[in-house]
C-alpha cells in the first residue's frame, strides 16, 4: 500500500467514517478536515497486506498546529 491509496479516497470523498474512529476523533477533540490533513501530509509507518476485508495501514501524520496523529487507512 503506497500513502497515495488514503490520499486518493480522501479526495475522492471514498471514506466511511466508523463510529470507533468517530469516538476517537472526539475524545482527542479532532475535526475529520483535520484527519485528512494529517493523512494527505503523512506517511505510512505500517502496513498490514492481510487485513479483511482490505489491506489497512497506520498512517503518522501532524495536525494544523504539529501534534501527532495517528490514524488508520484502508485500501
Amino acid at each position: 500500500m503506497d500513502i497515495s491509496d488514503p490520499i486518493e479516497a480522501i479526495e475522492a470523498g471514498r471514506i466511511r467514517i466508523t463510529d470507533h474512529a468517530d469516538e476517537e476523533a472526539d475524545s482527542d477533540r479532532l475535526g475529520f478536515e483535520e484527519i485528512y490533513f494529517s493523512v494527505i501530509h503523512g506517511e505510512i509507518i505500517e502496513s498490514y497486506p492481510a487485513d479483511r476485508p482490505y489491506p489497512s495501514c497506520l498512517v503518522l501524520g501532524r495536525t494544523f498546529s504539529g501534534d501527532p496523529v495517528h490514524c488508520m487507512g484502508l485500501q
